[in-house]
């Protein structure tokens, strides 16, 4: 199966507006970086993607894109879910058969995560997987490509994907993993992080 992992990013300096109070918009610009920078790192590490494709509207997360071997995309509209159709589009018509749709704002995330979910999809060919957030979003979606259904990143978004998906007759598994889980939005995630034994990327 020709799995492609795609990561929306926001302009670094507009990502992360729930940790304005903790955190100067300079902290948040360098953060949002550093996220996508340890993601990328850990796609690499992974080896289980056909390409990677960073989809965003700053020129600044392209570069990173670029200089660490995926396809950055210019995001033609705003809005995230526009965003994530526009890169499965594109990865469909060049040759995907099935996406992983992954955030930049999981630290605590290792290579072996994604290696788990790319076996996950590949014992379940054709099937929807939805890893959910600590409250109730998406925090990783695999996908059949072409969409088929319409996305629905947002609050709660865990429960619109599996309902989508099932009405569009799609087989759902809904999994859990804690790296997956734990995205970094409010000053207690923050907070939760800083605290946490610091953990190096891990090799095969």
């Amino acid at each position: 199966m020709n799995l492609w992992l795609i990561v929306p990013v926001k302009p670094f300096h507009e990502a992360k507006s729930r940790l304005t109070g903790a955190l100067s918009t300079e902290e948040r610009t360098l953060l949002s970086a550093r996220l996508l920078e340890h993601t990328l790192l850990v796609a690499a590490a992974a080896q289980s993607f056909a390409r990677t494709v960073v989809v965003s509207r700053d020129p600044a997360a392209l570069s990173m894109a670029a200089r660490s071997n995926a396809l950055p995309l210019k995001e033609k509209g705003g809005e995230l879910n526009a965003a994530l159709t526009q890169a499965c589009h594109f990865a469909a018509a060049s040759g995907a058969e099935a996406a992983l749709l992954l955030p930049s704002d999981l630290p605590k995330l290792q290579p072996d995560d994604l290696r788990w979910l790319a076996e996950q999809f590949r014992l379940h060919p054709a099937s929807v997987v939805i890893v959910p957030s600590r409250d109730g979003g998406t925090n990783a979606l695999v996908t059949p490509l072409p969409l088929p259904f319409t996305l629905a990143f947002g609050a709660r978004s865990s429960q619109a994907h599996q309902r989508r998906a099932l009405a569009a007759g799609c087989v759902v598994y809904i999994v859990h993993r804690p790296a997956l889980g734990f995205d970094l939005d409010t000053p207690g995630d923050l907070s939760e992080w800083l605290h946490a034994p610091s953990e190096r990327i891990k090799s095969p």
